[in-house]
């Protein structure tokens, strides 16, 4: 057992390069962190990480070892992991990052169907909207929409969400309503940064069936979600989004959807985590319990996969 925890730590240290990180994820003191990966290398007779004041990296034989234990600790947890699927014994803490559009109180009431289900696991929600780093914040999982990046983690779709194209009313009472994707240039747009370079989000419109990426032009540009909408709200131009995060607002009159004629095909929603071969069982039964549950959410803004 011994061993098996060391090679945990070890693993986590191999992933995170810092110490301090999986103190913090491990919830124990960095003095034990540093003592368990001594005893281990004491042990086996090898150095297995380089350290400098800034930096901890593996060494040839650490990066041999990382190899093999990636397939021991993966393996013990397929095993055990198959005596948790009704959630009795299923413990441990699970940190999960969503959009700031998820963050309401449909997706809350859900997250506490699962906190009921299994009741051992620790939850820890963050809302961003900015591209998180998962193996460096140690993050378990992240929920993000429309496409994603290439990148080593693990993507798995779990529904689509839909878009709308609006404006408030007097936006457009001072401007008219564009009635074609032609009149976008006579418009002002909201624009939205997203990603680690904080680029504007691309729009997207269905032509004939067609998807069509539209870089939208502005004379305002937010890097959250909420001030993107209230932007939208303070008549400073045309903005797409989420339905989700608008539905109440088009309803209340407040939004007016336009270009309704080319809402863009649904955009796709999915969870990500680090690895495929070394899945916690606590992330296995959330992932699992979107693929159920997400859909109906908000069944008229969310689609099934």
């Amino acid at each position: 057992m011994e061993l098996l925890q060391s090679m945990q730590v070890f693993a986590k240290l191999a992933e995170l390069g810092s110490f301090t990180k999986v103190a913090e994820s491990m919830q124990t003191g960095r003095p034990h962190i540093t003592r368990t990966i001594q005893g281990l290398e004491a042990s086996l007779g090898v150095r297995l990480f380089q350290r400098t004041t800034r930096t901890v990296k593996l060494t040839a034989e650490g990066e041999q070892f990382y190899e093999r234990v990636k397939v021991i600790l993966a393996t013990i947890a397929d095993t055990t992991a198959m005596f948790h699927r009704d959630g009795s014994t299923l413990r441990g803490r699970l940190r999960i990052d969503i959009p700031t559009a998820f963050a309401q109180r449909s997706f809350m009431a859900s997250l506490r169907g699962f906190n009921q289900a299994f009741p051992e696991i620790e939850l820890a929600l963050g809302v961003t909207d900015r591209t998180v780093d998962l193996v460096a914040e140690g993050i378990d999982c992240a929920l993000r929409i429309g496409e994603l990046p290439d990148s080593s983690l693990v993507a798995r779709e779990i529904g689509t969400a839909l878009m709308v194209t609006c404006a408030s009313p007097d936006y457009l009472q001072a401007n008219g309503a564009p009635e074609t994707l032609a009149d976008l240039a006579g418009h002002s747009c909201v624009r939205f940064l997203s990603g680690k370079n904080n680029r504007p989000w691309l729009w997207h419109f269905s032509v004939a069936g067609e998807d069509q990426p539209y870089m939208p032009q502005g004379g305002i540009t937010v890097n959250e979600s909420n001030a993107y909408v209230e932007c939208g709200l303070a008549g400073f131009g045309l903005f797409q989004a989420p339905g989700i995060t608008v539905g109440k607002l088009l309803d209340s009159g407040q939004l007016v959807e336009v270009l309704r004629a080319f809402r863009p095909q649904p955009r796709p929603v999915s969870v990500l985590y680090p690895s495929r071969t070394h899945l916690a069982p606590q992330v296995d039964a959330f992932v699992r319990w979107l693929q159920v549950h997400f859909p109906a959410l908000h069944p008229h803004w969310f689609l099934p996969r």
